[in-house]
């Protein structure tokens, strides 16, 4: 019998990402766990919807016997059956982040049997978790390197606090996930700067694009506002990307009802000047998605800025589920190199 994994979710960082991040394992080794204390350090503790919405697509893909899934719950304990790929709808019901969703389902089915068709509704950029767009052009990305494949559609956006988003996506998995190496940037191949306007006067957008190109000196040919007229609400987003030979960035800022455009765009500017402050290639979202599937594939390495506590507790979830090591080595020029080994004595 396969022993019961005790994992206490205020540790670190403290956040959901210790419980998604413990489902997403759970169901990929087949290892069951108790999660106590979940998110107890936040100003309402335990389950939210979004974090509800995960166990239970956890517990329908995974076959699952599950106990504490409700809302509120600061305890769960989940023992996974077999991985059924397939065809699932997920509703979140509020704004709550369906990223956050996928990445909890995403690593058992990198490996599954067949492909995984899912429809995620909920949120699509909020500022809790990292947009629709960072996941189609920075993630999925890494992930054809792994050997597997991540199609991405939004199909509505959904801002927070309305929610009300749909995105459709396709897993394809490998029979054996290849470890890879993201160490360097390689050379330039483009930037754009885009402005989301849901509802709202796409001037807001305007001005956004005028402060990024008088801070950074982008041309009016790199820079597009996107008016969007299918949202469930109002919402603003202003996304800046870089895209390279071995990897693309998409640094991404909110609007809000108390916060002008100029805001807006200088944390947009001031994302952008902290990834290029370093020759890191890795951001600080990408290094947080890249540690589970490299850990399913046994190894690799990257390079990254500092790293969030969010990776750091991550790390620390990954090695209670797999046999491995992930090291944070610091480099030169304020760059960290993150290593995942295989441990030299299994679990």
């Amino acid at each position: 019998m396969t022993s019961l994994i005790t994992i206490d979710g205020s540790r670190g960082e403290g956040g959901g990402q210790i419980l998604r991040t413990s489902l997403g394992l759970s169901l990929a080794t087949g290892r069951p766990f108790r999660i106590e204390r979940i998110r107890a350090g936040r100003e309402k503790p335990g389950l939210l919807r979004q974090h509800l919405t995960a166990v239970l697509a956890a517990t329908e893909i995974g076959a699952a016997r599950v106990a504490g899934a409700e809302l509120g719950s600061e305890a769960v304990e989940f023992h996974p059956g077999a991985v059924r790929p397939g065809s699932y709808r997920f509703a979140i019901g509020t704004a709550g982040s369906a990223t956050l969703v996928l990445q909890t389902v995403l690593p058992a089915l990198l490996t599954a049997a067949e492909p995984t068709t899912l429809v995620l509704e909920g949120g699509t950029h909020n500022p809790f978790a990292p947009p629709v767009d960072f996941l189609e052009r920075s993630f999925a990305p890494q992930v054809a390197r792994l050997g597997a494949r991540l199609e991405i559609r939004l199909e509505r956006h959904g801002f927070f606090p309305a929610g009300g988003g749909r995105v459709a996506l396709t897993i394809t998995p490998a029979a054996r996930l290849t470890p890879f190496e993201l160490v360097a940037r390689g050379a330039s191949r483009g930037r754009r700067a885009r402005a989301l306007v849901a509802l709202l006067s796409e001037r807001i957008g305007e001005r956004e694009l005028g402060v990024v190109r008088a801070r950074l000196g982008w041309e009016a040919e790199q820079c597009q506002v996107l008016s969007i007229r299918d949202s469930a609400g109002p919402g603003n987003a202003l996304s800046l990307e870089l895209e390279y030979e071995e990897v693309t960035e998409v640094l991404t800022a909110f609007g809000a009802k108390d916060r002008s455009s100029a805001a807006v765009a200088e944390d947009a500017v001031a994302q952008l000047g902290r990834y290029l402050s370093t020759p890191a290639p890795v951001g600080e979202h990408l290094a947080d998605q890249l540690l589970v599937p490299l850990a399913l594939a046994g190894g690799g390495r990257f390079v990254c800025g500092e790293p969030s506590s969010h990776a750091r507790t991550n790390a620390e979830v990954i090695e209670r589920f797999l046999p491995v090591r992930i090291a944070f080595e610091p480099g030169a020029g304020g760059t960290t190199e993150v290593r995942v080994e295989r441990a030299l004595t299994g679990r």
